[in-house]
């Protein structure tokens, strides 16, 4: 028996749509929040179901991710990431966990 390698973790950056649900702590009156989040996995589609999970767990509704990719992804693109956001990403990757760095209310 031969044991695969272990991919390494990367961090992703996720937008998560999130509606409302008993007990979610978003503002009264809000129809539901954006969640820019970082999140740990060996690909994507582990960062996507890590952040649900953690979601559902903090009864929140995530109704939709988009994900804008890694560290190293998002600069060729172009993006600006600050020290502050960066230092966020690395303790998502140190902690192996889910970060959620931002919350925008929607309201109608």
């Amino acid at each position: 028996m031969t044991d695969k390698p272990k991919r390494p973790q990367k961090v992703f950056t996720l937008l998560v749509e999130v509606g409302r649900s008993a007990g979610d702590g978003l503002p009264k009156g809000s129809t539901g929040a954006g969640l820019v989040c970082y999140a740990a996995g060996v690909d994507e589609a582990e960062a996507v179901r890590e952040t649900v999970a953690i979601l559902k767990q903090a009864d929140m509704s995530p109704l939709d991710v988009t994900g804008y990719g890694t560290l190293e992804e998002r600069l060729e693109q172009g993006d600006e990431i600050d020290p502050e956001e960066r230092a966020l990403m690395q303790r998502a990757l140190d902690e192996n966990a889910v970060i959620v760095a931002q919350m925008t209310p929607f309201n109608d």
